[in-house]
Formats: structure tokens, sequence, C-alpha cells
């Protein structure tokens, strides 16, 4: 299996597109069942363009892209990408923990070396 990583660009991209609420709707949307960019338009109080053009930010973010089936344009989600920003997350989350880890130890050894 191919372990992606995202470079610094390709990252600013992820979480500005995740940035926005509607946005990050719509992911949750077509991880959970791919959609026509029709049916998504139906599910917000938007025209059909502002939809259509924020699944044009999250493609450019690698986060969906976008099949043509007939006549619609069918959604679906990027797991690859979707997983890189998921293991990037969870590095910052090792790096936290770990400031955690030593903050306690820290504190541990001072409250062992009083004696008032």
């Amino acid at each position: 299996m191919v372990v992606r990583q995202l470079d610094p660009d390709e990252v600013d991209r992820v979480f500005a597109a995740l940035a926005d609420a509607t946005r990050r709707d719509i992911v949750t949307r077509v991880l959970r069942r791919e959609a026509s960019v029709t049916a998504l338009a139906r599910s917000y109080e938007m025209s059909f363009a502002a939809v259509q053009k924020h699944v044009a930010v999250l493609e450019r973010a690698h986060l969906v892209t976008k099949q043509r089936q007939g006549r619609e344009q069918v959604v679906h989600p990027d797991v690859v990408t979707i997983r890189a920003a998921g293991r990037l997350l969870d590095r910052y989350e090792e790096i936290w923990r770990g400031r955690i880890d030593r903050m306690a130890e820290i504190l541990g050894d001072t409250r062992e070396g009083d004696d008032s």
C-alpha cells in the first residue's frame, strides 16, 4: 500500500477547503454515498452554482473527484487525500501528547523533590 504524503501547498489547499462548513458537509455526504452535484445542491439553501463552486474548491484540494455519468456529474471522495490529511493530524496529536507527557514528568519530578 502506498502511503501518500501531502506537500505544503496541498496541506494549505486541503485545510483551506475544509475551513468551510458547507464543504466539510459535502465531503461527509460523499464519504457516506457518492452524489451528483444536482443532488448535493438540493441539500443546501444556496444556488446550484454556489454548490458547484464549493465542489470545485474540494476538487482543487483533491478531497473529491467528479465523474460524468450521463448528464450528471457524480462526486466521489478522494480517500487517499483524506487519509493523508488524517495522518498529518495524527502526527500533530502525537507531538501534543508528547508535550503533555513531558510536562507531567517535569511536574512529577518537581513534586518528588519538594520535602516541605
